[in-house]
């Protein structure tokens, strides 16, 4: 400052200086208020003679489809480009420029500003975009290239800026604006006269809203591009970069986004609390916001009827549930025009850990012919099971429909010790009554599954009663949909493993990146699990896979929390004579051994291999053998030289095969295509297997020798029907049915053998058994892309002493084992482009005592019926239709026949009106539509007619009092059609996806500054240690 007052030269080029480099003491307090720091942007015009549009020239003739859609795309991109200009322009020019005009001072221009933050600069940016578009697009025909525009444009770091700050600053504009509606109707009147004008009726908020959608409409213009781009095409490769710049910009900026909500909520929640302690803790900034939605609370009467439902709010915080009324959200013709939040009541808080997510019927997910058996057990449950249902009814029904099933078995047995012979009273009779009373019970059962689906039960501490032991209340909430109740359940399971005492916190990493993520975003530890305890010190961990297998037996919470569905397989070799395979479940909230597998080599290796894709033909084949008699197939690679193929199915393991390889070399690593079985030598060489088309297993007498160098080769990956094989430093690309080979050096040093390889993408990643650096390469081009140092991303690992003993790429987390026991994760996109590490390292506190000697993902789809609703009732109506063209859905029982039965509601027009002293009956029949085939006399109290019998039509409605035949046949029983593989017009059901990340090494430790739970538990054990991550849910 003295030197700017002075007024020299060299006084007015320091004050130049300090002022480009931006100096703390030069820049304006208030970001966003009057006075903007615009330093580093210029308010350029851009005049549209000098500059026009882009626009493409008339196609030429002679293009290939690929470049016609190409020309499409393109077009596409360049529309939507200067639709986005306009809104950005009408922004500018209809809302901020009038209300900065002196004479319409409708609003403080310092709120003005506030309101349109950033957006100044967000138009210069897609102008300058655009004028390079326009340079692109009229020279398409000759070059065809786009993806390295959209990098140089958007990989700038002044984009990501001036982006970021007007997301963080959306909420509060929108609150302004809100502010100003309501008390300057001047305002309220402008807003609506521009709506009212402007030829689409889009208000101020959708208009502002579209720099928020940006990006991910490019990303979606990208991928249709990079689908339609030849891998030869010189676009390919800038193309999956641009995707990668874009989805990492994106990502970013959806996560400040949902911490600007995730903060709005909080305080919108903190001046709505009354409780001044809770206030206080809200605006303390030590609580996150994990999950809100707006959610109906009901009340049940004791019969099981609605008492009362109310819309609530509710926040799931990192350590509090609150439930909140929900008020008046503000005038309509303010609400029209920009989101008004709503105003809160907090009705409860509880805290988290005594908080409980309460699931009854739990057992119904079983298998429908043991339900019969669990009802020896239901008489103790039953009184809690109604208090926790809410509504009583359905449970209650379940009961008597079991009471009615040993009922009517005690008859049955009866039955058969008759002497006469009656028409409507035998076995045959009587099995049908069973069959149409366990069909009863399977169809309430299904109705109580249903009812689950969407009612979210929560046990909250309540008041304590005269004794003084404490008390719980149960709310139930239902909820939009399956999904969202699944993600309710999930949230709040993996915030309580938050708490535990190996996560607060369990990973370190950069400073500003605390302040942002919760510790439930990270992968929780959720348990420490032994591997070979008895021999540990003969035994090394070698390789795990996971074998997926769906449960029938776990319940709709017990889904949602547990660790993906299947086996885990873990294999141990070294020396000694004890080689063997252990098989953890994982249909449980811990894994428990279930088989040890013994083999006569130790294991190097193994590969799970899933079915190819059957064709029509083969699906009309296969209709009767499912998959789960299929089983799952596991090849194990063993020191001997074999490959021994298992079929799994649960527990069950069955040899089916065993591959050889000529010269009995040890078999280092297995991978898969459709057609092909590789397997990596000790001796340098690669054995490939060939499976035929509509085969299941490998030709054993198949087996090519592909030689690929002197060392062992020690990786493999593969793409198609071909594979990537490492030897040394170098790595050779095989294609499967030429056998054609290319090579390239994948390191300098001819002594860094590559160990690891792992593909995400349009990039591979590799590391070295010497070194602690990883190199990223291009799949089509086999370009070195990125290396990473992973030394110099945490301060516990020794520079120069450490390499990297384990790799995997799981949900956008590159994982890194290394060899002091340290595991380090990067994020990467996940997407189609290039698999970069875009952002800082985080490191796990909880650490193995030795190398890292493998990460495995495990991940499984939630089973589809979870996720459908009222499945009873939806299809009742199709199976009506099917009825009605003459389809006969009660005769031909069978178990094909049972497994797809459906019922519908009685039809109201038919019913007749309700009678109080006549309860109603149900027709109690399966298969039989009528007694009159059978022989033997009817047994009834009307008089004989001779011979002459009625038609089945008659019978099922006739006036007699026959011991069979009831007067009301309320319930239509129909047999709902099972939906077949590729069927047209089939509905697309989205797909809920559990993922949990096991390392294996020796012991576990705690690297943390805080106290540890001990130096090194039992370093000398093998110990798997398990992540669970958050559901996904995608299409």
């Amino acid at each position: 400052m003295k030197a700017a007052r002075s007024g020299t030269r060299g006084s007015l080029e320091k004050t130049k200086l300090a002022m480009i480099r931006k100096v703390s003491f030069l820049q304006k307090k208030d970001s966003t208020g009057e006075g903007r720091d615009d330093a580093g942007y210029l308010d350029v015009s851009v005049c549209e003679l000098k500059h026009p549009p882009p626009q493409l020239c008339p196609m030429p003739e002679g293009l290939s489809s690929q470049q016609v859609v190409r020309r499409l795309i393109l077009s596409s991109i360049v529309q939507s480009e200067s639709s986005y200009l306009n809104s950005l322009k009408r922004i500018l020019q209809e809302y901020q420029k009038p209300l900065l005009e002196p004479q319409n001072w409708i609003l403080n221009p310092k709120k003005v500003r506030h309101i349109f933050y950033r957006l100044q600069e967000i138009h210069q940016c897609h102008s300058m975009f655009q004028i390079a578009l326009a340079s692109r697009v009229a020279e398409w025909d000759h070059s065809e290239t786009i993806g390295d525009l959209f990098v140089a444009s958007f990989s700038k770091s002044m984009v990501l800026e001036v982006y970021s700050d007007y997301i963080n600053n959306f909420t509060n504009a929108m609150t302004l604006i809100k502010k100003a509606c309501m008390s300057k109707p001047a305002f309220l009147d402008f807003l609506k006269k521009k709506q009212a004008s402007s030829p689409d009726r889009i208000t101020l908020y959708g208009l502002m809203v579209k720099p928020i959608q940006r990006f991910p409409q490019f990303i979606l213009l990208l991928q249709d591009m990079l689908k339609n781009t030849p891998k030869i095409h010189n676009d390919r490769l800038p193309l999956q970069l641009a995707l990668t710049e874009l989805e990492t910009l994106a990502e970013k900026l959806n996560e400040q986004k949902r911490l600007a909500d995730q903060e709005a909520e909080i305080q919108q929640l903190a001046h709505s609390v009354g409780d001044r302690n809770l206030s206080k803790l809200l605006n303390s900034g030590q609580r996150q916001l994990i999950q809100c939605e707006l959610l109906t609370e009901i009340v049940y009467g004791d019969e099981g009827q609605v008492l009362k439902s109310k819309e609530r709010k509710v926040f799931l915080l990192n350590d509090t549930l609150i439930c909140a009324n929900v008020n008046l959200k503000g005038p309509p013709d303010i609400s029209s025009l920009v989101p008004v939040g709503p105003q809160y009541t907090v009705k409860w808080c509880a805290p988290l850990l005594q908080t409980q997510v309460v699931e009854v019927g739990q057992d119904s997910q079983q298998r429908r012919d043991s339900v019969i058996t669990a009802r020896r057990h239901s008489s103790t449950s039953s009184t809690t099971g109604k208090v926790f249902l809410g509504s009583s009814r359905l449970y209650q029904e379940l009961e008597e429909l079991q009471h009615d099933m040993a009922v009517v078995q005690e008859v049955s047995l009866l039955v058969g010790t008759l002497h006469g012979t009656y028409q409507n009273l035998n076995t045959t009779v009587s099995q049908d009554w069973c069959l149409a009373l366990q069909r009863l019970i399977r169809l309430k059962v299904e109705e109580i599954q249903n009812a689950n689906k969407c009612h979210l039960r929560l046990s909250i501490p309540g008041k304590p009663d005269k004794s003084g032991r404490p008390g719980s209340i149960v709310v139930v909430f239902k909820t939009p949909s399956p999904l969202s109740k699944i993600s309710w359940v999930n949230r709040l399971h993996l915030a309580k493993i938050a708490h535990r005492q190996e996560n607060p916190p369990g990973w370190e990493c950069a400073e500003e990146d605390v302040k942002t993520k919760a510790h439930f975003s990270y992968p929780l530890l959720t348990c420490k699990l032994p591997v070979f305890s008895s021999m540990t010190h003969s035994l090394k961990l070698e390789a795990a896979l996971h074998s997926p297998s769906q449960s029938s037996l776990l319940g709709f919470c017990i889904a949602s929390t547990s660790l993906p569905q299947g086996y885990l397989w873990v294999a141990g070799g070294g020396s000694g004579f004890n080689h063997q395979v252990e098989i953890f479940s994982l249909n449980r909230a811990t894994p428990r051994l279930v088989k040890t597998v013994p083999l006569r080599a130790p294991v190097l290796c193994l590969e799970y291999v899933k079915e190819p894709c059957p064709s029509t033909e083969e699906r009309e084949a296969e209709k009767a053998q499912s998959a789960a008699q299929r089983g799952n197939i596991i090849c194990v690679g063993l020191q001997d030289g074999s490959i021994c193929v298992y079929s799994s199915v649960d527990t069950a393991v069955h040899c089916l095969s065993t591959l050889v390889n000529p010269d009995g070399c040890p078999v280092l690593c297995i991978k898969h295509s459709p057609s092909f079985l590789f397997a990596g030598l000790a001796d340098g060489k690669v054995a490939v297997y060939h499976r035929r088309a509509g085969e299941r297993l490998w030709d054993v007498d198949s087996c090519r020798l592909v030689s690929v160098g002197s060392e062992p080769v020690c990786s493999l990956l593969t793409f198609e029907d071909a594979v990537w094989a490492s030897c040394a430093s170098r790595v050779n690309v095989i294609q499967g049915s030429s056998l054609h080979t290319r090579s390239f050096t994948a390191h300098s040093d001819a002594g860094c053998s590559v160990s690891h390889m792992i593909r995400s993408g349009g990039g591979v990643w590799m590391a070295f058994t010497q070194g602690s650096s990883i190199h990223l390469f291009h799949t089509e081009t086999l370009e070195p892309l990125q290396e990473v140092n992973i030394s110099t991303h945490t301060a516990h690992l020794t520079p120069g002493q450490v390499c990297v003993s384990s790799l995997l790429i799981c949900q956008g987390l590159l994982w890194v084992g290394t060899s002091q026991g340290i595991i380090v994760t990067f994020p990467v996109p996940t997407l189609e482009g290039i698999p970069k590490i875009t952002g800082k390292g985080m490191t796990s506190l909880n650490a193995h005592c030795g190398p890292v000697d493998l990460l495995v993902s495990t991940s499984s789809a939630l089973a589809s019926d979870l996720l459908k609703r009222d499945s009873i009732l939806n299809s009742s109506e199709e199976g009506a239709n099917r009825e009605a063209e003459g389809g006969k859905g009660d005769e031909g029982g069978g178990e094909e026949g049972h497994r797809w039965e459906q019922s519908s509601l009685p039809q109201d027009s038919a019913a007749p009106p309700p009678r109080e002293e006549k309860p109603k009956r149900l027709l109690l029949q399966y298969r039989l539509h009528s007694t009159c085939q059978l022989p033997g006399k009817l047994l009834s109290v009307q008089p004989a007619q001779g011979t002459h019998r009625p038609p089945p039509e008659s019978l099922v409605h006739s006036q007699g009092f026959s011991i069979y035949e009831v007067c009301e046949d309320p319930d239509v029983w129909l047999r709902g059609r099972p939906v077949e593989w590729g069927k047209e017009g089939q509905v697309r059901c989205n797909k809920v996806t559990s993922t949990a990340v096991f390392s294996g090494g020796r012991g576990h430790r705690w690297i943390g500054q805080t106290s540890s739970p001990g130096p090194c538990s039992a370093s000398t054990d093998n110990t798997l240690l398990v992540w669970q991550l958050p559901l996904t849910l995608s299409q």
